[in-house]
């Protein structure tokens, strides 16, 4: 059972706001009284309760963070450079991971609030609706959002040029020369994935409108992407090319098409999204859309911390990072048998 403020006060025979003066080192409390009182806490093993501590003071340098997979490689370097930028600023970090799961994540963002953490980050999983948004409004707490939201003119956010990126995806396919290409996305209402179609689509199209993607959806997972590349696969489209929502899902379609005797990039191009550690060691190595996670992540906590002591909820502040590709070996010019 955890020792309270009350043991100790019985066993040193101080009154308990002595006690908790001694503890915290605040004046008035005689010299040996004070003494006494941190030899017996010691003794326990007494543990102060910072939560408590912090609801009564109305701070608990505690930051929510909300996350949609935390297998995922890109959702750990941004949680990474997130804790890293708490840290160092004397907060720590509460980590909820909803497993995609849009019901889960509510929950969480209302356990989230009970718990009074002084902000919330939010990797969402889905468009908020507008009884979440006016709930997050109404707490009174920053919130500051890892992605491009329909709600940009409420929230702050962290996010990158997902546009350029799809824009950067397919000039690189249609240079390769590739004609009949995919795009194995993620929701459909998301709209990070919505901003990478559009870019894709302008880039593969606009020097030829016939040449439009063979779109999916699904979920930005590895089974997604495995899913969405074997059903692909299985209508015969004669595709060349797949561009993946993210690294995850590209690693996902790397499997079916492996299962179905093709090799990437001889038979099958293949480009991701996040750049991610693991682009460069999976075989082949992994071309990609280079996005500063670890930077977006620590901007996220800067933005949250400056609005907390800004008391500005009502100004958000919207932060862009660009993106580049990175060329590796699993894309080339389609195979001339094709």
């Amino acid at each position: 059972m955890a020792i309270t403020l009350k043991d100790i006060s019985k066993e040193t025979g101080v009154d308990i706001a002595t006690v908790s003066r001694a503890l915290n080192g605040n004046y008035g409390v005689h010299k040996d009284t004070r003494e006494r009182v941190l030899a017996v806490a010691k003794r326990l093993n007494y543990r102060a309760n910072l939560m408590a501590r912090g609801l009564a003071v109305g701070r608990s340098h505690t930051l929510g963070l909300l996350v949609p997979d935390i297998g995922n490689p890109f959702v750990t370097e941004v949680v990474r450079g997130a804790e890293d930028a708490a840290y160092a600023a004397g907060y720590h970090i509460l980590l909820c991971n909803s497993y995609l799961d849009a019901t889960r994540e509510v929950q969480y963002m209302r356990s989230l609030l009970d718990k009074r953490v002084e902000g919330i980050l939010m990797h969402s999983v889905q468009t908020l609706s507008k009884a979440e948004v006016k709930e997050l409004v109404g707490s009174g707490i920053p919130i500051v959002l890892l992605s491009r939201p329909p709600n940009a003119s409420t929230f702050s956010g962290v996010c990158v040029n997902h546009f350029e990126g799809g824009v950067l995806a397919g000039e690189h396919l249609i240079e390769l020369g590739h004609q009949k290409i995919a795009f194995l996305n993620g929701p459909r209402d998301h709209g990070n994935f919505i901003e990478q179609a559009k870019g894709f689509i302008k880039a593969t199209t606009s020097s030829d409108p016939s040449r439009m993607p063979i779109v999916l959806h699904g979920p930005p997972s590895f089974e997604g992407g495995y899913q969405m590349a074997k059903k692909l696969l299985g209508q015969n489209h004669g595709v060349t090319a797949i561009f993946a929502a993210n690294d995850v899902t590209a690693f996902g379609i790397a499997r079916a098409v492996f299962e179905a005797g093709l090799s990437i990039p001889e038979d099958i191009s293949l480009i991701g999204f996040n750049d991610v550690e693991l682009a460069n060691v999976v075989r082949p190595p992994l071309t990609t859309i280079h996005q500063p996670k670890y930077e977006m992540g620590q901007a996220a906590v800067e933005i949250l911390l400056s609005l907390a002591k800004s008391g500005r909820l009502g100004v958000p502040e919207q932060r862009e990072f660009g993106v580049r590709l990175v060329k590796r070996c699993s894309t080339s010019a389609p195979s001339k048998k094709k």
